[in-house]
């Protein structure tokens, strides 16, 4: 009970006093004039350092005061409630944070160079080396990118690069940006691979849908997962058809494609006899599939002999030899 009234007379001792005393203070020019000093969100700066104006709202004067180094490019920081309030003190801002998880987040203004760029700046200092044509370099960390300052040139210099033919590996060091005197160093590896440029299909196709020159692209593809029977030359894969239907972008099987059938199996064809100053004619039916040159077996639907004629175009047949057409 007397605890009681002792915090009751503490309380109506000194909490009306502090009132008194906040609504007695000299009022502040520049706060009435910018507001509460409040903190920001997150910032994102251009330099290498952070100001107290890049962290807190309505600083005034003291928005271009140095309080911090920015992260490196690519990097953030976070600085929690402690640490800015310990700041705010520092320099005379009335600010304290509303509990220990406020925080802001601090990051440096960068421009990504990517693994692309990376793989090309490593394959021309191989090249200047003596490393031939013809190679495709594969990075042991997938994720990697480099950063660099927003104000400076995205460019990735090769300080030092090492490649074991047996093995393949290769092990560099990289400037970003590069001939800069702060550049970062970073160690990469990854292996280098020798590369075949084959053709394959730019779009599906139909089964037995003649292929042609623009229907072809050329993709790059690691020599040693090239596997036997796969197309290298456009001139197997132009004027040919797929037994069955094609999918864009894939290596093509040699035993997948095959000449256009002109003449389908169990269809209907114009049979050509050709003789001496005379050109006669027959409606025959064909018992096998036939491509332009073949031979194929046709029955003549008049006499039903069967003869063998040569495929000549679509839906067409030739015989050469007089007696070999029945043609009545």
């Amino acid at each position: 009970m007397k605890k009681f009234a002792f915090a009751l007379f503490v309380s109506i001792l000194f909490f009306p006093a502090i009132s008194l005393a906040g609504a007695n203070r000299a009022p502040n020019p520049e706060m009435d004039a910018r507001g509460e000093v409040t903190l920001k969100e997150g910032v994102t700066v251009k330099g290498k350092m952070v100001r107290l104006g890049d962290l807190f709202m309505n600083t005034g004067a003291k928005a271009e005061i140095t309080v911090a180094y920015a992260p490196q490019a690519g990097k953030r920081a976070v600085f929690d409630a402690r640490w800015l309030y310990r700041v705010a003190r520092a320099y005379g801002l009335e600010w304290r944070p509303l509990g220990n998880r406020e925080q802001i987040t601090v990051e440096r203004e960068s421009q990504i160079i990517s693994q692309d760029e990376i793989k090309d700046a490593i394959l021309a200092a191989l090249m200047e080396r003596g490393l031939g044509e013809g190679n495709s370099l594969e990075l042991s960390n997938k994720m990697l990118r480099l950063y660099v300052p927003g104000g400076a040139l995205a460019s990735v210099g090769v300080e030092d690069v090492v490649y074991q033919p047996r093995t393949g590996r290769v092990t560099a060091i990289l400037l970003a940006p590069a001939g800069e005197p702060g550049a970062t160093r970073t160690r990469v590896t990854g292996r280098l691979f020798k590369v075949t440029e084959i053709p394959v299909l730019s779009r599906r196709l139909l089964a037995n849908e003649k292929i042609t020159k623009g229907d072809i692209k050329w993709i790059s593809v690691h020599s040693n997962r090239l596997r036997n029977g796969v197309i290298t030359d456009i001139n197997e894969l132009v004027g040919k058809a797929g037994k069955r239907g094609l999918r864009s972008g894939l290596p093509v099987q040699a035993n997948s494609i095959r000449r256009p059938i002109l003449v389908p199996k169990g269809s209907l064809v114009s049979i050509i006899l050709k003789a001496p100053k005379m050109i006669l004619t027959a409606q025959g039916k064909a018992l096998e599939d036939g491509s332009d040159g073949d031979t194929v077996q046709i029955k003549n639907t008049q006499s039903n002999k069967i003869i063998e004629a040569e495929v000549t175009g679509p839906g067409k047949v030739t015989v050469l030899a007089p007696n070999q057409l029945a043609m009545n």
